[in-house]
This record gives C-alpha cells, sequence and structure tokens, in this order.
C-alpha cells in the first residue's frame, strides 16, 4: 500500500470489519505510552515493578497457551504453493483470506483499534521500510513503541507517499456488552493464525498476544516479508546480530552473526571482551538488513530499536550488558516476581528467594516442580539504553560487514571455528548449521538437532533454494575480494563429562581476535578438510586455564562423525528439492572428497 489515502481507506475497512468500540492512532510520544502503561496497570493487565530498582518497568503474565512462536500455525500464503517451499506451512491465499475475513469479523467488539504506523529501520535511512500494525492489543502497542519507531515520525513519511506494509492484528476475544476482560486475551491455538501474503507484503495475524506472532514488525515483517523485498531488491534480510569490534591500534571491525534464537546471539551482540585493549560495541542483537554500497561492500542496518531477549540464562556474568539496559523503562513477559516487586529468572546468577509468584501467577518455592519463569520469557528494553550500543548504531547507510558468524548449538563434531575457503563455501556452510531445537518455539522436539539455514529456517519468505540462490548471487553484483568473510562457530562442544569445553561468554572475544587477524592476514592457519582453523597456539589464551587436549578435540575434524554428517547433509538438501542450486551439491561432494582424502 501506498500513500495516506489508501491508509485511511484501509483503517475504514478494518474498523467496520472488526466491529472495534474506538480507533486511536498512536503518535509515538513519551506521554502516550505513560497513559497506556497506566491504563493496563490500572486494568490488571500489568504490574509495576518496584520504581526504586526498576524504574519504569512493567511485567506482564501470557496466557498458558501463549508463549512462543508457533511455527506450525505460521503460513506463507504466496499464490503459487510452490513459491513457499518446503520448509514453510503454505495455504491458497483466497481460501486464507476467506477464514481471516470470518475470524476478524466483530474480533474487536468491546475493544479499542490501535493504529500504529511503525518505521524499520533509522528513521533517515533510504533502507528503511514503513509499516502499519492495526492490533486490538495495548501489549503489543507498549512493545512495538520499544521494537520500533512509532507514531508521527512513520506517518509524515507514509503521508508524504511512501509504501508501508499493511500488518493486521488481532488476540482474538471479543468482548460482549458487560463481559469482564481477561488479563492476557487470545484465542484457542486451532484458531491461531500468523499469515504473510508475500506478493501483496501485507501480514495477518490473528488469535495470539505474544513476541514474534503479534509484535508484526519482528519476525514477520522484518524476516519473513523483508526477506522477499530484499530478493527482488537485490539485498539481504537476515536474522543477524550486528556487532562492532575495535582492536587495541583502534582499528574497527564490523561483524554480523546468524544463529537461532537461545544460542547465545545477544551475549555476543554485547560481548564483553576478556582480552585486554579490545572493545565490543552493539549495533543490532537479532536482525541485519544489508545492502551493497557504492564501494561494492555489504553494509547493515538494524532495522530495530529495541531489543526482545530471553531472559532465563541472561545474567551478570553472561551478559552485564544486557542485565544494565533492562533496568528502566523495561517490559517484562513471564517471569517470576519477588515477594519485594522485582523479577526474577532461572539463570539470573541471584539465589532463588524463599517465596516467588511464578510465571503462571501462582505460589512458587525452591521445592516446586516446575520453573519459576518459562524458558522463553522476555524482555522488551530500548536499544538506546544499552551501555554497549556504538555510537553509529543508527547511521542511516550502514556500517560496512568484514565478516559474518555462522553457527549453532552442537555438543560434538562442529569444531570451535573455521573459516570458508571462498564465499561460495561459505554460503555451503550457512547452509548446513544445526542446533538444538529450544524452547523459543513450541515444540515436541526440544534437544534434538534441526538444520537451520543461516538461522533463517522458520523466517524465509519464499523457498529456501531461492533464498541460497540469493547468497550465491552476490558475486554477481560485486567483487568476491569485496565480501565478507564467512566463519562457522560453535561455542558449544561438551566433554564426556557432559561440561561445556570452551568457556564462552566474553572469552569469545578470543575467537574473534582470530577471525580479525585472518581478516587482516596476519596469522596462518591450518587447511583442514572443513575449511581454515586455527591451532591452539593462534589463539590467544591469556589468563586462562584450559585442558589442551580437550582444546585440541574441539579444533580436529573427526573423519569418521563428519562422513555421517555428509550423509546428514545430503537428506538435507534433498529435503530442500529440485530447486537446490547446484554449487552447494558441489561443495557437499568436494567437502566428501577431502574427508576420504585425509
Amino acid at each position: 500500500m501506498k500513500g495516506k489515502d489508501m491508509l485511511l481507506k484501509w483503517v475504514q475497512e478494518i474498523g467496520e470489519l472488526t466491529q472495534a468500540d474506538q480507533v486511536y492512532w498512536c503518535n509515538g510520544s513519551e506521554k502516550e505510552l505513560a497513559e497506556l502503561t497506566d491504563m493496563m496497570v490500572e486494568k490488571g493487565i500489568a504490574q509495576r515493578l518496584d520504581e526504586n530498582v526498576y524504574p519504569g518497568c512493567t511485567l506482564f503474565r501470557s496466557d498458558a497457551s501463549d508463549v512462543a512462536r508457533v511455527e506450525d500455525r505460521t503460513f506463507i500464503a504466496s499464490l503459487k504453493e510452490e513459491d513457499a517451499g518446503p520448509t514453510n506451512n503454505w495455504i491458497d491465499p483466497t481460501v486464507l483470506k476467506e477464514t481471516l475475513n470470518g475470524l476478524f469479523n466483530g474480533s474487536m467488539k468491546g475493544r479499542t483499534l490501535y493504529v500504529i504506523p511503525f518505521c524499520m529501520g533509522p528513521v533517515d535511512s533510504p533502507y528503511a521500510k514503513l509499516g502499519v500494525e492495526i492490533t486490538d492489543s495495548p501489549y503489543v502497542v507498549a512493545n512495538m513503541a520499544i521494537m520500533t519507531r512509532i507514531g508521527d515520525v512513520a506517518l509524515k513519511r507514509i503521508e508524504a507517499g511512501e509504501e508501508f506494509v499493511p500488518c493486521l492484528h488481532s488476540v482474538g476475544a471479543p468482548l460482549e456488552e458487560g463481559e469482564e476482560d481477561t488479563p492476557w486475551p487470545c484465542a484457542p491455538m486451532d484458531k491461531k493464525y500468523i499469515a504473510q501474503f508475500p506478493e501483496e507484503r501485507s501480514i495477518c495475524s490473528f488469535g495470539s498476544g505474544y513476541g514474534g506472532n503479534a509484535l508484526l514488525g519482528k519476525k514477520c515483517f522484518a524476516l519473513r516479508i523483508a526477506s522477499v523485498i530484499a530478493r527482488d531488491e537485490g539485498w539481504l534480510a537476515e536474522h543477524m546480530l550486528i556487532l562492532k569490534l575495535t582492536n587495541p591500534q583502534g582499528k574497527v571491525y564490523h561483524v554480523c552473526g546468524a544463529f537461532p534464537s537461545a544460542c547465545g546471539k545477544t551475549n555476543l551482540a554485547m560481548l564483553v571482551p576478556t582480552i585486554e585493549g579490545w572493545k565490543v560495541e552493539t549495533v543490532g542483537d537479532d536482525i541485519s538488513w544489508m545492502h551493497f554500497g557504492e564501494d561494492g561492500r555489504l553494509y547493515a542496518i538494524n532495522p530495530e530499536s529495541g531489543f526482545f531477549g530471553v531472559a532465563p540464562g541472561t545474567s551478570q556474568g553472561s551478559n552485564p550488558s544486557a542485565m544494565a539496559t533492562i533496568q528502566s523503562n523495561t517490559i517484562f513477559t513471564n517471569t517470576a516476581l519477588t515477594d519485594d516487586n522485582k523479577v526474577w529468572w532461572e539463570g539470573m546468577g541471584i539465589k532463588a528467594p524463599e517465596h516467588l509468584i511464578d510465571w503462571k501467577g501462582n505460589d512458587w518455592t525452591p521445592q516446586s516442580k516446575e520453573k519459576a519463569a518459562h524458558a522463553n520469557a522476555r524482555f522488551t528494553t530500548p536499544a538506546s539504553q544499552c551501555p554497549s550500543i556504538a555510537p553509529d548504531w543508527e547511521a542511516p547507510l550502514g556500517v560496512p560487514i568484514d565478516a559474518i558468524l555462522v553457527g549453532g548449538r552442537r555438543a560434538t563434531t562442529i569444531p570451535l571455528v573455521h573459516e570458508s575457503f571462498s564465499w561460495q563455501h561459505g554460503i555451503f556452510l550457512g547452509s548446513i548449521m544445526g542446533s538444538e531445537v529450544t524452547a523459543a518455539v513450541i515444540s515436541d522436539k526440544i534437544g534434538q538437532v534441526r538444520r537451520d539455514p543461516f538461522a533463517m529456517l522458520p523466517f524465509i519468505g519464499y523457498h529456501v533454494a531461492d533464498y541460497l540462490q540469493n547468497w550465491l548471487d552476490a558475486t554477481q553484483k560485486t567483487e568476491e575480494d569485496k565480501l565478507p568473510k564467512i566463519f562457522y562457530v560453535n561455542w558449544f562442544r561438551k566433554n564426556q563429562e557432559g561440561d561445556f569445553i570452551w568457556p564462552g561468554f566474553g572469552d569469545n572475544s578470543r575467537v574473534l581476535k582470530w577471525i580479525t587477524q585472518r581478516i587482516d592476514g596476519t596469522i596462518p592457519a591450518r587447511k583442514t578438510a572443513l575449511g581454515y582453523m586455527p591451532a591452539v597456539e593462534d589463539l590467544d589464551l591469556t589468563g586462562l586455564e584450559l585442558d589442551k587436549k580437550e582444546l585440541e578435540e574441539i579444533l580436529t575434524v573427526d573423519k569418521k562423525l563428519w562422513l555421517e554428517e555428509v550423509k546428514s547433509i545430503g537428506e538435507h538438501f534433498e529435503g530442500y528439492g529440485k530447486k537446490m542450486p547446484k554449487e552447494l551439491y558441489d561443495e557437499l561432494e568436494a567437502l566428501e572428497k577431502r574427508l576420504n582424502e585425509v
């Protein structure tokens, strides 16, 4: 859609369809957010935390059925089924629209229809994109106000005639006159729909009020729809952090990293190096939009303005920058609550009190069988508050990318780090990465490994093979030596006792240092069947006391395990169908040949 007239017409149509009690246009002011928060607190939807410890912070508890992304209720409604590909759920868009129109009919009775104009990316960036989310959830408004630039700043660009992505959302719980509302309204699971229409560039979400199901600027727009736009316009919309790394001599590098949810992406984006003289600053923790600059290099912007992070496991030890960021103006969802109105979660680094209110609102003690916080409990917090935020994090043209990291959570097989032989080989590495299933998605396969190309498996808005081809095509847009180097990392190798071999967290800076030395060509590497790898002595291990034999193990290629991996990769590629690029099969064949020559 484009321009003010189309926006007004669309809002009027949705208002009539949903039969909302009133329509409210969000302006994005601090006063508006404060009044909205006051209203939610008064209605019992939210609870204020201790103002002396967590000023401006609130806690929400979701319905127990509405706690994470629901992949099996998420659809890519392309005109042709083949365009959605084998990794997406597809429904004929005509059929789906008929279903959704029936569900949205009267869905906002007794509620306010909020109109949220929003901008993805810095408002003065030529790479920013506009959207408008219609929702009946004040919780969504409050979160969108943190995660995107909402209100008048976006509306002015739309009124000037720019295109916007229409995003329609309802919790799917109309209220009859006199009916009492619940703190977290939502629809039953079989009525939940998160639908993307790639050709129309539109989104409809019904029945869920949680996270990426409801904050439609996030995964729905910034990845599923943006990946289609990126394919058509010749850029990349990716599930990647962006960090700025400065060495002791003052040289700056920018790194993007693709990791599935709950694999340390936010921790890496806010890393505090443990080696002297190095500095990490945060540009983004989750999504990267990369465009080719006039110099032929890839430049990345962070389309979001906040962090929507997993709380459990976040602590002063694992991520001090995140802990500092969430001290104020933060929305917590599904954490536990202490008796003195503070939040608590497992892995916070603070001993559990003798009594808590758990994420379901029930009494909890250390003897309780269930965890106090949900495994996917979240914090929504402004990026501008982060002590590690880079001064140029909102640079309109983005930051130049020197390296791309790919990786997942693998206890065996995958070495600590290896560098690709070429851009094509790097895309192969991104296509085969895998991780254990986490609580960020509702699944009965938690703990099992699933392959997740560039951590985009649930977020590609079109055929996965075409998506990988879009990566390969980057060499047609620029010279290969101007493209970032690609590295595969794995912080999560375990020994026979089940303990992590690599310390991770701030010590990952030691691997980043080696990566920058490889970018500069100032350190050698061993050529292995997988790629270029460091020897133990090539890593800066100053101050660490680690088992050298175990370190050598995670910097070694296990031929037997990797030949099994090759077989698994082949099956993985076959599952993506006949459109899989031949170049990736060539890389698989070359890998097997190198392994057999060892």
